[in-house]
């Protein structure tokens, strides 16, 4: 007997226009690594991507790492990544800032 077991894709969006501008201001390169990124998580599931292309940042805040473009994102119930901040990383150490503006947006979300 054979058994087909139909995996829920995740899904990735952002939080509001805001986010999506923010997304659209990266450069280019960046913007299609992320693209990249989102695609393995929707084939493979977020918890079988890590490292280099996600990272926990701190509490529930992740990261996707695209080249020097970082979208600070979490997840929500039924398998899904809510992109809170894009931006350009410029140094080693993520900006307390970015981070302040991602846990503010995050605070935003009724399921996060």
């Amino acid at each position: 007997m054979l058994y087909i077991l139909f995996m829920e894709k995740w899904v990735i969006e952002f939080l509001n226009e805001t986010v999506e501008a923010e997304f659209e201001c990266l450069p280019a390169e960046a913007r299609a690594k992320t693209i990249h990124i989102s695609n393995l998580i929707r084939e493979f599931g977020l918890p079988n991507i890590g490292l280099p292309y996600t990272r926990h940042v701190q509490d529930k805040i992740w990261e996707i790492r695209a080249l020097q473009g970082r979208s600070l994102y979490i997840t929500a119930t039924g398998k899904k990544v809510i992109i809170l901040r894009c931006f350009i990383k410029k140094s080693n150490k993520l900006p307390r800032k970015e981070l302040k503006i991602a846990m503010k947006r995050a605070g935003e979300i009724k399921n996060g």
